[in-house]
């Protein structure tokens, strides 16, 4: 119920409005009085009250209070969906998410049906919540991404902000990370470089890169953060994340080659998925040779984590590109791209070379005993204007699983996190975002009913050939 009133039936003004007053706490006597000295035959008073505050208002026995009976939106979910599904204003009409985008559809009260498991929601968002406490950061952002069609099972962007009381809410609170928020994300652009090498060039896997020199070019030095300082396979540059071996893999490629390819999993242009809060992506212009080096490791390009996300899944999936998406039409196939964007033989090398740096590299953190995860762990430095800042960090780690036919994606980044004491002061994706990562799958497993499965060693040690001995055992 609405309350309006008709002021030309009301006995007495200044009594009614000091009822109402008594009922509304956050009313004026002066601002009540002056709406009912309006010569309209129709003000309102008070939109959407309770129950309680009807009944009390019927006890006044004004004549010239009346009500009118609206639809309200109730989420009752409260915070957990508030960045995709958006919410309305007073008079329902959609202002952010899917309220806005299908507005006209959902006000004739047609039922619309999203991908999102709210189980795995609440699982995703504990975990992100979890590691931006743990690692008292600035922010958190999040998807479960399904690896063959794109569906959206869950998405999460921290802070957040109830619908029910959006305009109390903080701008901070309001923006969605995961769609608006783009990001230098680091390393796990290696898995893009990676594959674009790996097409472009017909070599074996033992194919080496000589990682013991910073490279220069001009006023630019790109080093590696732990280097190996040795010569490195192609599987050892991704697993341990080199950026000089990257570089030297995007320099192979080539700068059309290589922008050509990130162009082809959407990584370069605003994504098309069915909200409209999309961020367009920051991309170098022009384009010089000094940025495909540079992008190899994804610095210098800036992406949302929903398009990080499905060009992931594009390339592990066996190569097929990957469209995000929102709403879930039960009643036709799941719907699975035929666009090739990599080679089945590159997809199935990208995974087992995932799957090694969980065994192997970086992101031993992200390992779920039972079943065979693989991911690539990505820390990037913020930029401001007076370049990057070593001290401000996006730590991520994207995960995919079962990874020998990946069902799953999962991606997780943390804004500005802080070294503890647990984490040895390190504030990296591999010590904050891949144990948040094992946490979700974890509680995937559970949720979803998913059996763990034998450990496949003979898969494990596929690529393990490629790694020296020495770098397995230890220097």
């Amino acid at each position: 119920a609405s309350l309006f009133a008709d002021p030309h039936l009301i006995a007495d003004k200044e009594e009614a409005a000091r009822a109402l007053v008594k009922i509304f706490p956050d009313l004026t006597y002066g601002k009540v009085l002056e709406t009912f000295q309006s010569k309209k035959r129709f003000v309102w008073v008070r939109r959407n009250i309770t129950p309680d505050e009807q009944y009390a208002v019927l006890e006044i026995g004004e004549p010239g209070l009346n009500f009118q009976y609206e639809n309200r939106r109730i989420y009752p979910h409260g915070e957990l969906l508030a960045h995709l599904v958006g919410y309305t204003n007073v008079d329902n009409k959609g202002l952010a998410g899917v309220e806005r985008s299908f507005d006209t559809l959902l006000n004739n009260e047609s039922p619309l049906m999203l991908s999102v498991d709210v189980r795995l929601q609440h699982a995703l968002k504990r975990e992100i919540a979890r590691a931006v406490k743990e690692f008292d950061a600035k922010a958190g952002v999040g998807v479960i991404m399904d690896a063959k069609n794109g569906e959206v099972l869950a998405g999460v962007s921290l802070p957040d902000f109830n619908p029910h009381r959006f305009d109390k809410a903080s701008a901070n609170e309001m923006f969605n990370r995961l769609t608006l928020g783009v990001y230098e994300l680091g390393s796990v652009f290696k898995i893009f470089s990676t594959a674009a090498f790996l097409e472009t060039h017909n070599v074996p896997l033992d194919t080496t890169f000589d990682v013991r020199d910073p490279i220069k070019r001009g006023r630019f030095t790109i080093n590696d953060y732990h280097g190996e300082k040795r010569v490195l396979t192609v599987p050892e540059v991704f697993i341990y994340s080199s950026n000089i071996g990257s570089a030297m893999m995007g320099e192979a490629v080539g700068t059309d080659a290589l922008r050509d390819f990130y162009s082809d999993l959407g990584l370069l242009s605003p994504m098309d998925i069915e909200i409209g809060e999309v961020a367009r992506p920051l991309v170098p212009s022009p384009w010089g040779e000094v940025h495909t080096l540079t992008a190899s490791y994804g610095h210098g390009i800036a992406t949302t984590p929903m398009q990080l996300a499905s060009a992931v899944a594009s390339v592990i999936n066996g190569g097929l590109l990957v469209q995000p998406q929102l709403v879930k039409d039960e009643q036709s196939a799941k719907h699975v791209s035929n666009l090739r964007v990599v080679s089945e033989d590159t997809s199935q090398k990208m995974r087992q070379m995932m799957r090694l740096v969980i065994t192997d590299g970086t992101g031993t953190k992200a390992d779920v005993p039972g079943y065979d995860v693989g991911g690539k762990t990505g820390t990037a430095e913020k930029s401001s204007a007076r370049g990057y800042d070593k001290k401000r960090l996006i730590s991520s780690f994207v995960g995919a699983f079962p990874i020998d036919d990946p069902a799953y994606v999962i991606f997780i980044a943390v804004d500005e996190p802080k070294g503890n004491k647990a984490s040895w002061n390190y504030a990296t994706g591999g010590w904050v975002a891949a144990p948040a990562v094992a946490r979700v799958i974890t509680a995937m497993a559970s949720i979803l009913g998913i059996e763990p499965e034998r450990q496949q060693t003979a898969n494990d040690n596929a690529l393990k050939q490629y790694i020296s001995l020495e770098a397995r055992h230890g220097r």
